[in-house]
């Protein structure tokens, strides 16, 4: 109520009752679980007293949608610095929600209406990521990827772009062998199984229009990879979607912007990007 207050918004704040049934939102009105704070918070001075509480929420919120109390969850961002100086392992939240609902194998796409790209790596120090790309992981990451797209998409033959690790997809090896040891023989095993690959793909060309053509989603080996060209297309608009877990996940697309908490400038346009692609995803499950 108290951010309410300073951005100078009339808001209504019920509390927010599980064991009821569910009532049509009305505007101007907040439903919210509470959890306690440890320390007041000043908008934009994150503290770390507050890190466990931040843990809760998402705790809460994987609860809720695990026992059915809640349809899916869509989350803000998180200063994973703060939650790491309290003394919890952070990477993440797609990394954290799936070590909460049994080690699940979450992969991580983000979409807009221009793109789709899905990775295999996330959180990671560039010079981690090499020794990722695995033989199994990848299998899992595609077969991930092309179920999710059929089930939550309505895509019955989706169409995948794989992106290779080195420059020039490894130039035949004189740039690096990921590709001639890993990645390509990762493909022609899922050929077989009938799934529609292109790939390995360099990405300095990947992302052009006659590439990207009759592609649903291009799989991306690292973060820094794809993203950028994806923000660059739809920053403020695109949508982070978890893959891979028992529950429907979305997030925004941005960090936390605490420069601009409390003024009233930040733009919600990715939060109702992420909801809505919550609820259409929720449909279709």
């Amino acid at each position: 109520m108290s951010r309410a207050e300073l951005l100078k918004s009339k808001l209504e704040i019920v509390t927010y009752d599980p064991s009821s049934p569910p009532v049509e939102h009305k505007p101007k009105q907040l439903a919210v679980l509470p959890i306690k704070l440890e320390q007041i918070v000043v908008p934009g001075q994150p503290v770390v007293e507050n890190a466990a509480y931040v843990l809760s929420t998402i705790n809460k919120a994987i609860e809720g949608c695990l026992d059915n109390s809640f349809s899916a969850m869509v989350t803000g961002p998180v200063n994973k610095a703060i939650v790491n100086q309290a003394g919890f392992t952070f990477s993440g939240h797609t990394e954290y929600i799936a070590s909460r609902c049994g080690n699940a194998s979450p992969v991580m796409m983000l979409m807009n209406k221009h793109l789709k790209i899905a990775l295999v790596t996330t959180h990671l120090p560039l010079a981690s990521v090499p020794s990722k790309i695995s033989h199994e992981h990848l299998l899992m990451v595609i077969r991930t990827v092309r179920d999710e797209m059929v089930t939550k998409f309505a895509l019955p033959s989706p169409r995948l772009m794989v992106c290779g690790l080195n420059p020039h997809a490894g130039e035949q090896g004189y740039l690096g062998t990921e590709e001639i040891n890993v990645i390509t023989p990762v493909l022609n095993q899922l050929r077989e199984d009938g799934l529609e690959l292109v790939g390995p793909v360099p990405a300095d060309t990947a992302f052009t229009k006659e590439s990207l053509r009759g592609i649903d989603v291009v799989i991306c080996m690292y973060h820094d990879q794809g993203l950028p060209v994806l923000k660059a297309l739809g920053f403020g608009e695109t949508v982070n979607v978890t893959l891979g877990l028992p529950l429907v996940r979305t997030s925004v697309d941005h960090g936390t912007a605490l420069d601009l908490a409390g003024t009233g400038k930040a733009k919600d346009g990715s939060l109702l990007a992420a909801i809505e692609a919550a609820h259409l995803l929720y449909t279709r499950t």
